[in-house]
């Protein structure tokens, strides 16, 4: 069971289960999916409190649009955007998605010869529900989103990535190796748990 703002609760059922089976399921799981409708309230309200702004790292930006513009670009505190609005959100995750390869990419080397570990590949997307990623085959993947968050936040996931890369799964010498290298993770995780969701343009 899912709950979104845009296509509101969404029940998954096996092939052979009933209407009623669904229907059970939401009478048993109500006070979950009021509590997540209130939390999708707040997340919408944080989100439009931005206005005309959008945070990067521990910064914001301001939007300014321009017409005839295609292509977002920063100058100073300013983000320059399309002064169409059905171009707006693409363009601008564009540009977020561009500059996140180098701030990942920097804090990820930076973090690898720190703790004297390498990766043979990093990428960057847009998932909906993970954060960051690292394969047994040593690469790494991070979601662009996280450059809406605090910096200290986006540090965290890099670090919680590079420890994977000597350590592969959640076992207490993995934790050990986080707190090592970041010793407030649990804060950091903490706050992404509270407002991953308002991680949105």
């Amino acid at each position: 069971m899912t709950v979104d703002a845009r296509r509101g609760v969404e029940v998954v059922l096996p092939l052979r289960a009933t209407h009623q089976h669904a229907a059970a399921a939401v009478v048993e799981l109500t006070p979950w999916i009021n509590r997540r409708l209130l939390e999708l309230d707040q997340t919408m309200a944080t989100v439009a409190a931005r206005g005309s702004t959008l945070p990067y790292l521990d910064g914001t930006l301001e939007l300014r649009a321009e017409p005839g513009r295609t292509r977002a670009h920063r100058r100073g505190d300013t983000l320059l955007v399309p002064a169409d609005p059905a171009e707006q959100t693409a363009a601008i995750e564009r540009w977020y998605r561009r500059i996140a390869r180098d701030e990942f990419t920097a804090r990820a080397d930076q973090a690898c010869v720190s703790a004297d570990l390498n990766y043979v590949k990093l990428t960057v997307r847009g998932q909906k529900t993970r954060w960051g990623s690292c394969t047994r085959e040593r690469a790494l993947s991070f979601n662009w989103r996280l450059l809406l968050a605090p910096e200290a936040v986006l540090d965290y996931v890099v670090w919680h990535e590079v420890c994977h890369l000597a350590v592969m799964d959640h076992s207490p010498k993995f934790w050990g190796l986080v707190a090592h290298h970041c010793p407030d993770y649990k804060q950091h995780a903490a706050w992404l748990r509270r407002n991953g969701a308002t991680l949105v343009l």
